[in-house]
């Protein structure tokens, strides 16, 4: 059984740093499309990027381009989500999210994932 486990979240200042981690056990990274989704207290659960398992292609939400950069590194089983520049308006719970045969046109949708991470809390204060 594919599992999932997010780290790295936290209270930072806006303008400042974090870096996630995704752990993948039952599987491997190499096998999916990943992605990173978000969701802010109140609201729906919103893609921020994903990442093509063939190719590395990346596609991100408008709100965090350039200022956030998704990678993976097959040999540690492992996708990071480096957030630079964050704003206020970035805090949310923060999930790691892996799928097979995932169409470009899903991409962006929940229910494109099969496996899903339990989240891991930013807090951005301004």
């Amino acid at each position: 059984q594919v599992q999932l486990v997010e780290s790295g979240g936290g209270l930072v200042q806006t303008g400042n740093s974090l870096r996630l981690s995704c752990a993948v056990s039952g599987g491997t990274t190499s096998s999916y499309g990943m992605g990173w989704f978000r969701q802010a207290p109140g609201k729906d659960r919103e893609f921020v990027v994903h990442l093509r398992r063939y190719g590395g292609h990346t596609y991100y939400a408008d709100s965090v381009k350039g200022r956030f950069t998704i990678s993976r590194d097959n040999a540690k089983n492992a996708l990071y989500l480096q957030m630079n520049n964050l704003k206020p308006e970035d805090t949310a719970v923060y999930y790691c999210a892996a799928g097979s045969g995932i169409i470009l046109s899903n991409i962006r949708n929940p229910g494109g994932y099969n496996y899903w991470g339990k989240g891991t809390l930013v807090t951005v204060s301004s």
